[in-house]
């Protein structure tokens, strides 16, 4: 694994030190010596991890700290602060600062190099998710901006702890701002995970008579937990476990005796991270619907359809089972809105979108083609099948007028369909396309709002 990495010390040689370190790992340095360079390396380079001193003149590391993670381009860069200071109140205000994590000077080479490694596979999953958020917003597709409180939201936190002293301890701690929920069998906590809709997880290391790192282990791989946040409750001289604990992907710790800011501080920052990441996750899925979708209608759009229907068109081939294609036009559309205006026309396209949900199947792929023309494409749909479907919409449209909002009355409207059904090894979504095109045409031509067959 290979990461940029900014160290950034007013000391020179501990930036020598640290660089060398780093260099053996095989990472890419680069180095600051104090704030401001820090602030315009960051934005122009965008490492993948800052190592940042504290106690530099000028602008101190605590200052650089809540720039950088002001600043919508960098927010995201993991900070750790490599310092000599190690008293609880100094690990809170770098925490509160925005800080991801506090190395206290001198740093052995194994803890650097394994909390690096781990702050890194986190940030590999975000950037993953940012540049696919950057995708939709040059496709013109702008996400909301991130808000990690909107609503006042309060944290939703799983406390695996047998120790009873230790889980009231952190209830009282986290209850002001947070909903906490215990579980003290360690057994059932995994399933407790997955069926619930946590924020962070927080596991003792010391769980009587069960390998902790064992359901950190579990959390990690089960597929409806594995990007929960861990955060790890150590004793003092839990160093090595603590080490593997960072390498299966534990996300951060408190050392008891806890500090009851510094345990407020970690935990937020956690929600935080995963309320960032949930919400370019849910960016990411807002886009995909987008970009698969009709925005006034909200069915599919014709990328979509032709993308199914080939996938519909070979399997029939392949099985031998029938399938059919129905295009649906609204009869005389533009009478729609020259009498009532294009937002009327909206409406009915939206209404009309409704009834057509409402009378097919849920395996039935519904796509507006452009206009008020529109496709059904019907898997495992022989002829008489797909004639009783068209003839029951063409009556649901017919048989109740449309209404148009602000008291403007209603509207009658009608349908025609033209169906093809999958009757050749050689058919193509185009050929089919073209067939209930045709037929579409020949009861526009026999008089309308009515269903034809294309018999090829």
């Amino acid at each position: 694994m290979t990461a940029r990495i900014l160290v950034v010390d007013d000391i020179i040689a501990n930036v020598k030190l640290l660089e060398a370190r780093l260099n053996a790992e095989y990472f890419d340095v680069i180095t600051a010596t104090n704030g401001p360079d820090a602030l315009d390396l960051a934005s122009a380079h965008l490492p993948d991890i800052i190592l940042l001193d504290v106690m530099m003149p000028g602008m101190d590391g605590f200052e650089v700290c809540r720039r950088i993670k002001a600043d919508p381009r960098t927010l995201h860069i993991p900070i750790v602060m490599v310092t000599a200071l190690d008293q609880v109140g100094d690990r809170v205000k770098g925490l509160e600062a925005g800080a991801d994590d506090f190395l206290t000077k001198p740093v052995s080479d194994v803890a650097l190099i394994t909390r690096i490694k781990s702050l890194v596979r986190l940030k590999m999953l975000t950037d993953e998710l940012r540049l696919r958020a950057e995708t939709s917003r040059e496709l013109g597709l702008e996400p909301a901006a991130f808000d990690p409180d909107a609503g006042g939201r309060r944290g939703r936190v799983l406390l695996v702890d047998d120790r009873r002293s230790t889980y009231e301890r952190v209830q009282s701690m986290l209850l002001a701002g947070h909903e906490v929920k215990v579980v003290t069998n360690p057994q059932e906590a995994l399933f407790v995970a997955a069926d619930g809709d946590f924020e962070l997880v927080m596991v003792s290391l010391a769980l009587t008579n069960f390998d902790a790192l064992r359901l950190c282990s579990q959390i990690r791989s089960l597929d409806r937990t594995r990007l929960l946040p861990i955060l790890l409750i150590i004793d003092q001289d839990e160093t090595a476990r603590l080490l593997r604990a960072l390498e299966l992907g534990v996300n951060d710790y408190l050392v008891r005796p806890l500090d009851r800011q510094e345990t407020l501080a970690r935990v937020r920052t956690q929600i935080r991270r995963k309320r960032y990441t949930d919400f370019l996750r849910t960016n990411l899925q807002h886009t995909i619907e987008m970009a698969a979708t009709d925005s006034l209608t909200g069915l599919y759009n014709r990328r979509y359809l032709m993308s199914h229907l080939g996938n519909f068109v070979d399997q029939s081939a392949e099985r031998a089972r029938p399938m059919a294609v129905l295009i649906v036009d609204i009869d005389f559309f533009k009478r729609v809105n020259d009498s009532h205006g294009h937002d009327a026309g909206d409406e009915v396209l939206r209404e009309f979108s409704q009834r057509l949900r409402a009378n097919v199947r849920g395996v039935d792929v519904i796509a507006r083609l452009g206009g008020e023309e529109f496709v059904i494409a019907m898997p495992d749909t022989d002829l008489a099948l797909a004639q009783g479907i068209a003839e029951r919409l063409r009556q649901t449209v017919a048989g109740q007028p449309f209404s148009i909002s602000g008291g403007r009355g209603l509207v009658d409207v009608t349908i025609s369909i033209g169906i093809a059904t999958f009757d050749r090894g050689d058919d193509t979504p185009g050929t089919l396309l073209k067939r209930a095109d045709t037929a579409l045409y020949r009861a526009k031509k026999d008089g309308r709002n009515r269903v034809v067959y294309d018999a090829a």
